[in-house]
């Protein structure tokens, strides 16, 4: 059950994810995305390009959808991101690709560990999309060959304020998303990870576009919104990403 009856004295629960209305009636989903990065680092002497075209021979073969990265900023370094609806891939699917091979003498770069899910604000129009496939769009799309990924946590005075207040701050950030994504220049993937990332972030958030500079351009501009000066608490660690392969559709 997504949605649970409260018990005397105590508060509904309720995960589902809700939309904007279709067909006049207001849309409501208890699904969503998970998408997990894992970063790694290949031993000394053995050069990492050998270890990740065995990473993505491996993950064709178990037909493990995902897309690896050339670490723009530690030559000996990769990255992996999957996605699966059921969180339990992670560690039935992905996880023994690491325990063979090149990749079992690979150092995982646990301070570039990302996890979260894709959640909906309430007016989406096309829910569905939003959560299952919107993701997966952006990140296995031919011409985005650049990929940005970082966490992020909001200090605790975002929480307080009324809800009202809470709205225009945010449509003030998502608009400036959507005028990104309308020009081509960048598109995003929001996903949330309360209570999942080992640092206490709240959201991990994912860039991409077919060059790099529109992304740190946009990532400039977010500095100005109200929602950036006055509320973010901590932001970063930055894995800039190069797609090297895809595996899947």
């Amino acid at each position: 059950m997504s949605e649970s009856p409260a018990a005397k004295g105590l508060p509904p629960v309720d995960v589902n994810e809700y939309g904007g209305k279709k067909d006049g009636e207001r849309q409501s989903m208890n699904r969503r995305l998970f998408m997990q990065l894992v970063v790694f680092r290949s031993p000394p002497g053995r050069p990492i390009d050998g270890v990740t075209r065995e990473l993505l021979d491996g993950l064709r073969k178990r037909e493990v959808h995902g897309v690896v990265y050339a670490d723009t900023m530690d030559p000996r370094s990769a990255g992996l991101l999957t996605w699966s609806e059921d969180p339990a891939h992670f560690v039935d699917r992905v996880r023994p690709l690491f325990s063979e091979g090149a990749l079992l003498d690979c150092e995982l770069r646990d301070d570039f560990s990302m996890i979260g899910r894709t959640y909906a604000t309430g007016h989406e129009p096309d829910l569905e999309f939003v959560l299952l496939r919107r993701a997966i769009e952006n990140v296995m799309h031919a011409d985005y060959g650049w990929h940005v990924w970082y966490p992020l946590r909001r200090s605790g005075a975002f929480a307080a304020l009324e809800p009202i207040d809470q709205s225009h701050i945010l449509r003030e950030h998502a608009a400036l998303g959507m005028a990104y994504g309308q020009a081509e220049l960048a598109h995003d993937i929001r996903l949330a990870c309360h209570g999942l990332d080992a640092r206490d972030n709240e959201f991990v958030i994912g860039l991409v576009s077919s060059t790099l500079h529109p992304l740190s351009h946009l990532v400039q501009a977010m500095r100005k919104t109200r929602q950036t000066r006055e509320f973010i608490a901590q932001m970063g660690p930055f894995f800039v990403g190069r797609v090297i392969g895809r595996s899947g559709a």
